[in-house]
């Protein structure tokens, strides 16, 4: 085990916050912030922060499964090196299968100490560097055709560099969805969509592909069923617009199994699906081995979540999309530090040691809590 700092004390916190308006998706609808955000507290005084933002029906996890499941991981945690993040990994994969979200969590902030510590910028202690910018989307929710096309109009005229579409309902609806949007921006700024699976088949995926490459897509992901994987290597070879993997891309063995299949031209890593930094970094060098674009995205995190996203972003060269829109959702931001959004979508990351952010105790106090 690595020398360094032990933990002594883990803080597992609920928070609650409402959406400006429902964030609506084709596998539902989430009308408010329902997170975890976790504090590692080390015997030297240092605090690493954490949060994931459980997705039932993508990574099978809520707020409560993740508040239960974190405490089995605070009670085998105590007494462990912080600066050992592989062994306390492997500690939470020996504690329970799965539950990647509330993993993530814990990963965020062991790394958060760990990079405190060694007296870096997260990014910096990742191996990377600043030598990109990093841009946001802005995400239109499925829905009216009519609304997304405003949405989209005033999510051009924000100057973000892209405007991401949830689609995955029929070929009538969704091409019905992205000819009003079209109509309404122009045919300049970049739309990308995401059909969240809703499309189910190869075949169906294929028709509503091709009906939708005359609107200038720049990629598309999910579009079939997360178990159907085996039937990607024929849909991305035939669709006119490249296909990227997000949820059948969990872990760094979902990684090598799509590289092996030639499944998707690109990857979508998630903290939550990857079970944070660790794994994600492991997934990103498959990734760049394999010549493959990818994409850096969450869930409904806040900025504390989605700064640590961030980071992840500029650790690989082969990172060329952020999707980091969800905290502008937030009727109220419960983070101090963290990224900044300035103009035009850009995205500045904190340069001081360590993650960078932390969450405003006036909210913690919100919520449950269990101390271990």
């Amino acid at each position: 085990m690595q020398a360094g700092p032990i933990i002594q004390k883990v803080e597992i916190h609920k928070l609650f916050i409402p959406l400006k308006e429902p964030f609506i998706i084709s596998l539902g609808a989430i009308h408010k912030v329902e997170n975890v955000v976790v504090i590692i507290r080390t015997e030297d005084g240092c605090a690493g922060y954490g949060e994931c933002s459980p997705y039932m029906t993508i990574n099978g996890e809520s707020i409560d499964t993740c508040f239960i499941v974190g405490q089995y991981f605070a009670k085998v945690l105590k007494g462990k090196s912080a600066m050992d993040i592989a062994g306390c990994m492997e500690e939470m994969d020996k504690v329970i299968y799965g539950n990647s979200s509330i993993k993530s969590a814990f990963d965020i902030a062991l790394h958060d100490i760990a990079s405190q510590h060694a007296g870096l910028p997260l990014y910096q202690f990742l191996g990377g560097a600043k030598n990109k910018q990093l841009e946001t989307d802005y995400t239109v929710s499925i829905g009216d055709p009519s609304k997304m096309r405003s949405d989209a109009m005033h999510i051009k005229e924000e100057g973000y560099p892209a405007v991401k579409v949830k689609l995955g309902e029929s070929l009538e609806k969704d091409v019905e969805r992205i000819r009003q949007i079209r109509e309404g921006i122009g045919n300049e700024i970049p739309l990308r969509i995401d059909a969240n699976q809703g499309w189910k088949t190869a075949d169906n995926a294929l028709e509503v592909l091709n009906a939708l490459a005359q609107f200038n897509i720049e990629h598309c992901e999910e579009p079939i069923l997360r178990h159907r994987f085996m039937e990607l290597p024929k849909l991305s070879a035939a669709s006119p617009i490249p296909i990227m993997a997000d949820e059948s891309l969990g872990d760094e063995h979902d990684a090598e199994r799509l590289v092996a299949l030639k499944a998707c031209t690109m990857f979508n890593i998630k903290l939550g699906k990857s079970s944070g930094l660790y794994k994600g970094l492991k997934i990103a060098k498959i990734g760049a081995a394999a010549g493959i674009h990818m994409q850096v995205g969450g869930f409904m995190e806040s900025r504390l979540g989605m700064t640590a996203a961030a980071h992840l972003a500029l650790s690989n060269d082969h990172i060329i999309h952020c999707d980091f829109d969800t905290p502008l959702m937030y009727t109220e931001d419960p983070v101090i530090g963290g990224i900044q959004y300035l103009s035009n979508g850009i995205i500045d990351v904190p340069e001081v040691p360590g993650l960078g952010a932390v969450i405003d105790e006036q909210y913690l106090d919100k919520g449950q809590v269990v101390i271990i």
